[in-house]
């Protein structure tokens, strides 16, 4: 069980996970990379913000990597990301909406 003291924020805080701590240094590396590059636009001030901006930009990343899994795969449509094309349509008009909007918000 590694820990991890998360301070992109204050006050810092410390979590307890099930993973080794060279792997939650690598998480935290890669998370302050989005962190740095959404207040180097300057448009955001507020950690709150920055820090929700930064997670939908995670999802983004984690959601377009599950779907190109998926399309390689084969199974688009079966057992994968999305159990029915609705759920999939839905999840890609609500993907689309947020990139749209972070899009606006780092211009």
């Amino acid at each position: 069980m590694g820990s991890l003291q998360i301070d992109v924020f204050n006050p810092p805080f410390v979590i307890q996970v099930n993973e080794d701590d060279e792997y939650l240094q690598k998480l935290l590396w890669y998370y302050k990379k989005i962190i740095e590059r959404i207040q180097r636009n300057g448009v955001l001030k507020n950690p709150l913000q920055i820090s929700s901006l930064a997670g939908i930009m995670l999802c983004d990343e984690l959601y377009k990597e599950k779907s190109k899994s998926q399309v390689s795969k084969g199974d688009a449509g079966s057992s994968g990301v999305f159990s029915n094309s609705e759920e999939s349509d839905e999840a890609e008009r609500i993907t689309k909406m947020l990139i749209e909007k972070i899009d606006k918000a780092l211009q």
